[in-house]
């Protein structure tokens, strides 16, 4: 199947996995992160070097090039604390993916095109092999939003989302602008933006009871869904594009 789709990779094992094997069905997410390191080659000792305890199935490189660190029926220790719906722990239930890019600490820059086309065709490979739903390919800023921004706001969900390998709204987002910035919402209104989050599949809600952390739920939202502007105000715009998502 690698040579149909054309994926080619390499293969240099990390050992930072845990035992047993996974049953293959239990395998029900991607998770996408970016290395978030100025060089490459660091990131790269990093996930194979015992003491830093992180690691991850797959890793993109600069140039496009695919390397397998950790193989797909073991659990890596790419996700952290972590949770979306009723699952925690996300390690268990996924598949991890790192870019490499120097992250919002270090430069932030767009994905490469050779990424992307790599990145396209070991998604189309994981999520046939393993029935994944595309609402289940998710950023490290989806299932830990008060923790992390990847892969960021440059990450092209929505491109991705017109190959039909990952899940966006279908808003015309000009016609949709107009409701941001001094729109905010009123209480109530903001009580169904996140219980629409919540419905999607962000189970932090609970949590969230302090205005900082509403912040971090709103931009990880945004990050994914609204990434012309990431601002961490709730604001109609916000509310009608988690509407169109349920």
């Amino acid at each position: 199947m690698y040579q149909k789709i054309g994926l080619k990779m390499a293969t240099s094992y990390s050992p930072n996995f845990n035992l047993p094997k996974r049953v293959k069905n239990r395998i029900k997410f991607i998770i996408i992160h970016y290395t978030g390191m100025k060089k490459e080659s660091a990131a790269i000792k990093r996930l194979q070097d015992p003491k830093s305890k992180v690691s991850s199935h797959y890793l993109i490189k600069n140039n496009g090039g695919i390397i397998n660190l950790v193989p797909d029926l073991y659990e890596a220790w790419h996700a952290g604390v972590s949770s979306w719906k009723h699952f925690t722990s996300l390690n268990k239930n996924s598949i991890g993916i790192e870019i490499t890019n120097p992250g919002h600490q270090y430069g932030y820059r767009n994905f490469s095109s050779k990424q992307i086309l790599s990145l396209k065709k070991l998604l189309y490979f994981l999520i046939k092999k393993y029935r994944i739903k595309k609402n289940c390919v998710l950023g490290h800023s989806d299932i830990s939003p008060s923790r992390k921004k990847d892969p960021g706001e440059k990450f092209p969900w929505e491109m991705l989302a017109k190959k039909k390998l990952v899940f966006w709204h279908n808003l015309n987002q000009k016609k949709i602008k107009k409701f941001r910035h001094d729109n905010l919402l009123a209480n109530i209104e903001e009580k169904v933006f996140l219980k629409n989050l919540h419905k999607i599949g962000y189970n932090d809600i609970k949590g969230f009871k302090f205005r900082k952390n509403l912040k971090y739920l709103t931009l990880a939202f945004q990050r994914r869904y609204r990434q012309s502007l990431v601002n961490g105000k709730i604001d109609k715009e916000c509310l009608l594009i988690s509407n169109n998502l349920l």
